[in-house]
């Protein structure tokens, strides 16, 4: 039988390490709650253009890839009450697409090309990136504006190329592990706004179903 591993819990540098990790926490949350206004505004214009037939497109890269399909995913599906499903794709997650247009264009234009694709004027391309300099991000960013879609920006600490390339920022002025722990806090705020005015909307075109009603 393999001997048992029993990790040393009273060992002062790991726990110390630990504790850093977890101080560092609160500057990306003081800097998401500085900007609590821009994250209500995201999540009740987000909630008008899919209302209306707009939709969400996203992307990222590695973890933020991660943070972009969690919050399509919550669109798609709920947040917290039951209510309809909205149009949200995550770009990235497109895989034989992904693989595809790397290998014929370069990864470079992997997200740009498919937001030329499935792009829209009226819909919104919401961009995460801890760094805001990753190429295929600012790609996306400038194919998204040849076609009247809005673009967002959710970073680590700004200025950064990305946030400056996008119509609004919300920069996260954190280390990079610690910012895209706060990019999921702000994604979880901006669901929250959303699911609030698709309810006030249900409720003044006389629903009792929470998102139905749709215009």
């Amino acid at each position: 039988m393999p001997v048992r591993w029993t990790p040393d819990v009273g060992d002062p540098t790991h726990n110390a390490e630990v504790t850093t990790h977890l101080d560092n926490v609160l500057p990306a949350l003081e800097s998401l709650r500085s900007q609590s206004g821009r994250l209500s505004e995201w999540g009740t214009e987000l909630a008008t253009r899919l209302l209306s037939g707009q939709r969400l497109l996203a992307a990222g890269n590695g973890g933020s890839a991660a943070e972009a399909q969690h919050l399509t995913a919550e669109l798609v599906g709920r947040f917290d009450e039951e209510r309809a499903p909205f149009s949200a794709i995550s770009l990235h997650a497109e895989t034989s697409a992904v693989t595809a247009l790397s290998n014929d264009y370069g990864y470079e234009e992997v997200f740009a090309r498919q937001v030329r694709a499935h792009g829209r004027a009226g819909d919104v391309l919401i961009l995460l990136s801890t760094s805001g300099r990753s190429p295929n991000l600012l790609n996306a960013a400038r194919a998204a504006r040849e076609r009247g879609i809005a673009t967002w920006a959710l970073t680590g600490p700004g200025p950064n190329p990305l946030a400056g390339a996008c119509d609004q920022a919300i920069t996260v002025d954190a280390i990079a592990a610690n910012a895209q722990e706060g990019h999921l806090i702000a994604v979880h705020a901006v669901c929250r706004a959303f699911d609030a005015e698709v309810a006030k909307r249900a409720r003044s075109y006389g629903s009792g179903s929470f998102g139905a009603g749709q215009p």
